[in-house]
């Protein structure tokens, strides 16, 4: 799913500590460096949000 990145997400992001990038997933293989699943993981991976107009989030996604 894509969402808009804007000043109200960043804000809250940082105040709820949002989690959704690959690296924090229980479905990404660190050794591989990929997920499990086999979904992309450039999309997500290393997103900063003040830098970006658009996030994309994965359906897959699970803390581990």
């Amino acid at each position: 799913m894509i969402s808009i990145v804007d000043d109200q997400l960043r804000r809250e992001a940082r105040a709820y500590r949002l989690l959704f990038m690959c690296e924090e997933c229980v479905n990404y293989d660190e050794n591989a460096a990929c997920c499990v699943h086999g979904y992309p993981t450039e999309p997500h991976s290393n997103v900063d949000l003040s830098k970006v107009t658009e996030v994309s989030f994965c359906k897959e996604f699970e803390l581990g």
